[in-house]
Order: structure tokens, then C-alpha cells, then sequence
């Protein structure tokens, strides 16, 4: 593809995308499973280009209103934006022979943006006038919030949520120690190096066709954020317990669960995975058996007076509930969805909290705990949504993190400032993930 073809085609897919429905990484994946023209270099360049101008939106339609755009309404907004993009980054000289018209690029650049090209002059994407959320790339809407939550350190979070992820493995201690899975990844030609703060985490360097590999296909290694590795890891699953994961989707961290509470070569103990998306929860089948965890069971529910629910209350040693939020914490991985979630979403989102942490506390045993995670930055999502359940349920009372990090051997201090931790991309380099752990009084205490 020339060059210019594949600013059209990354112009076509920011129009999907901004279309609403699919995150922008399937909608990529679907849009070139169509189009088996392009080569692996063309799709790295196009999906580049695509998440420049995901990453930098509010910025560059900052720069599109304050020059004021006179823009064809008809194009939408993909077109200044990758338009803006490029000249910012590089130089306006540089854009014209992208839009020039030809076979398979995008058309010729109107007089209206040919000015407005000369008037970005080669400026900077940042300028001192911008307001805060425009430079922290999020809705102005939800900013306080962000403020309140992140303190003031919320600019250096909101651009370390504005670079792109690394990519994580978990060692599946089921099949392999660490420095064993390393050296399987090195003499595939991947280099890693050991995660800072999870045990058994390895970060990647470079993009790799993790599938492909023979470490992966036989279960030494899973895909998963250090983050969410010290969720699982804090869960303090052993051998021998009962464990439920609510909310389990495709069922990340119920392997690392059953990786956690497995003797030699098998499961001990009760591990159910549990969700209402029961094609989502159907994926985590496959990881399971790939990574010997054959006994693990995936029940999908019908919602949340599921009778299954009642016939288990009270039957497990440790509940997670990992919860239906916003997902800020995630938008390293996903930058489009910043854009897509309103003020209902996120009422709606506290609703579905508070209803599936009070059925999940139905599950805990006493002397139970019940961990409650999310992988939002937001206070309400997360403090706020304890501090209200400890006081409609007054038998659970979080617990200190310390000990129970120390348990876990994962490295250094403890982060958590009181009975919960918010990890964060500037400050841990980890998705943002929001955890505390309660535990439910035994009977003669309550």
C-alpha cells in the first residue's frame, strides 16, 4: 500500500470506530480480515496512525476549533483530525502529497484545509492555553472527578493513561517457575524481563504473534496485566479452599486463582467461574484446559437471583468481584473508550456495582473474604462503593493490605495508603486497578 492509501484506510477505520459499537482493536481486526491485501507492514503503519489520533483527540480538536476549521460536515471528524495528526507531528509540508487525491488515498485537500494546515504552522500538539481536561485527553464532564480521585498528580497519570500499554505474561506456575518460562521465551526470540512488583510477571519488549508460540500453546505463560496479576495475587487463594470469581468474563484471573491454589499436576479445591455473559465466560474453557486447570468450573448465570446463587450462600472461603465499571483504568488498551462513556453510563455502572457486591457477600463463609477490584481510577467506582457496602453490611470490615501483600510475595512495600490500593500507570506502570479485601465476622461474632 502507498502511503497515502493507508492514511485513507486509517481515515476509514477512525470512522468506524468513532461510529460507536466495537472497541477499536476487533474493529481493526475485523476491518483487515476483509482486506488481506495489506501486508503486516501496512497494518502496523494503519493501526499506528489510527491510535495516534485516538490517543491525541482532545487536543487535536482543540487545534481544529481554535483555528477555526471550516470544515464539509460531511467528511466528519476523522479527516482534520488525521489531518491535524500528521502536520503536528511531523510538518505541514509533509501532509499535501498524503491528500493528493489518487488512486486509493484520501481526496485532495479543500482550500478551507489547505489554510488551515498553513495556520497550524508546525505547532506543537500541546499549547499553554489548553484547559486541563483537553490536556489530559478526557471529557471535560468527568475531569473533577479524575481530579478528586487522582489528586494532584492527575495530569501525570492522565498521560501516562495516554501511552500505550506494555504487554504482560503471567508465569502459570501449574507449569513452569519463572526463570524457566524465560528462558522458553528467549530461545523463541522474545525478550523479557521480570515485572517489578508481581512474582510471577514478565514484561515484553517489542510486538510478538504471542499464539503462534510454542510457550503459550502448552500453558507456560498467559497474557495479563501486572495489575491484575496482584488482584488475583491478593485474593490469597490456597489449596484446599473454596473460591468464586464473580464477574469472571473470559477468566484471567480465575487461572491465576487456580494456578494459586493447585498441588502437583492438579486443582485442589473448588474453583467456580461465574458470569452472565456466558459467551465470554464459554473462552475461558479453552485458556483453562490449556493451562491444566481441567477441573475449574464455568457456570454461566442467569442474572443476579440466578437460584445457584442461593444455593451457594455462604459456601466460599474467598469472593472476587471483579465489577462492571467505566474501565479508566484501562484505557491505555482501549483510548477510544474514554469518549464513548456518559454520565448515565457511569450511574448505571454504580447501580450494577452495588448490586453485584451484595450478592457476592451472600457467597462469602464466615470468616469468608470478599474482594472487591475494578479497573477504574474513579473514587466512586471504588472507596465510595466500599464505604457504602460496609454500611449496609456491617459483618465485613476491610482488612489491612500489608500483611496479605507480604503473603503473596509480591516485591517491596505495600502502595495501599489505608484498607485499599489504586494501582496506576504513572506510579506502578500497571493498568489502573482498584482493590481492597473484606472479611466476614464469624457467626459468634456477628
Amino acid at each position: 500500500m502507498t502511503p497515502a492509501a493507508q492514511v485513507q484506510a486509517a481515515i476509514e477505520l477512525l470512522t468506524l470506530i468513532e461510529a460507536g459499537g466495537k472497541p477499536a482493536d476487533r474493529q481493526i481486526k475485523d476491518y483487515f480480515r476483509d482486506r488481506r491485501f495489506a501486508g503486516s507492514k501496512d497494518r502496523r503503519r494503519i493501526g499506528d496512525l489510527v491510535y495516534r489520533v485516538l490517543r491525541q483527540q482532545a487536543r487535536l480538536d482543540w487545534w481544529r476549533d481554535r483555528l477555526a476549521l471550516d470544515q464539509d460536515a460531511t467528511q466528519g471528524s476523522a479527516r482534520p483530525r488525521m489531518i491535524a495528526a500528521l502536520a503536528l507531528a511531523d510538518h505541514p509540508d509533509a501532509v499535501p502529497p498524503l491528500f493528493d487525491g489518487s488512486n486509493y488515498g484520501p481526496m485532495a485537500l479543500s482550500a478551507a484545509e489547505t489554510a488551515w494546515l498553513e495556520a497550524l504552522n508546525g505547532g506543537g500538539l500541546a499549547h499553554p492555553e489548553q484547559p486541563d481536561w483537553v490536556r489530559g485527553e478526557v471529557p471535560q464532564w468527568l475531569f473533577p472527578a479524575l481530579r478528586e480521585s487522582l489528586g494532584e498528580s492527575v495530569l501525570d497519570e492522565l498521560e501516562a493513561l495516554g501511552r500505550p500499554a506494555p504487554l504482560d505474561l503471567r508465569v502459570n506456575s501449574l507449569r513452569a517457575e519463572r526463570p524457566a518460562a524465560l528462558a522458553a521465551l528467549a530461545a523463541e526470540g522474545i525478550d523479557c524481563a521480570p515485572t517489578p512488583l508481581s512474582p510471577l510477571g514478565l514484561r515484553v519488549e517489542g510486538h510478538h504473534q504471542l499464539p503462534s508460540l510454542r510457550v503459550f500453546q502448552e500453558g507456560l505463560v498467559e497474557v495479563q496485566d501486572e495489575g491484575s496479576q496482584i488482584v488475583a495475587l491478593l485474593c490469597d487463594a490456597r489449596p484446599g479452599m473454596a473460591v468464586a470469581d464473580v464477574c469472571a468474563g473470559a477468566g484471567g484471573k480465575t487461572l491465576a486463582l487456580g494456578a494459586a491454589m493447585s498441588g502437583p499436576g492438579r486443582l485442589v479445591g473448588r474453583l467456580v467461574a461465574l458470569d452472565t455473559d456466558g459467551k465470554r465466560l464459554a473462552r475461558g474453557r479453552p485458556r483453562a484446559q490449556r493451562a491444566g486447570l481441567a477441573t475449574v468450573e464455568f457456570r454461566p448465570l442467569e442474572g443476579n437471583d440466578d437460584p445457584w446463587l442461593a444455593a451457594n450462600s455462604g459456601g466460599f472461603d474467598r469472593v472476587l468481584v471483579d465489577a462492571p465499571c467505566s474501565g479508566s483504568g484501562a484505557w491505555r488498551r482501549h483510548p477510544e473508550a474514554r469518549w464513548r462513556l456518559t454520565p448515565t453510563d457511569l450511574n448505571r455502572y454504580r447501580a450494577a456495582q452495588r448490586e453485584v457486591f451484595s450478592k457476592a457477600a451472600d457467597l462469602v463463609k464466615p470468616g469468608g473474604r470478599l474482594i472487591y477490584a475494578t479497573c477504574s481510577l474513579l473514587r466512586a467506582e471504588n472507596q465510595a462503593a466500599v464505604t457504602d457496602f460496609t454500611a449496609q453490611h456491617p459483618a465485613f470490615a476491610p482488612l489491612p493490605l500489608q500483611g496479605i501483600w507480604s503473603a503473596a510475595a509480591l516485591s517491596g512495600v505495600c502502595p495501599a495508603e489505608d484498607d485499599s490500593l489504586l494501582l496506576t500507570p504513572a506510579r506502578h506502570g500497571t493498568d489502573g486497578f482498584f482493590v481492597a479485601v473484606l472479611e466476614r465476622q464469624r457467626a459468634s461474632d456477628e
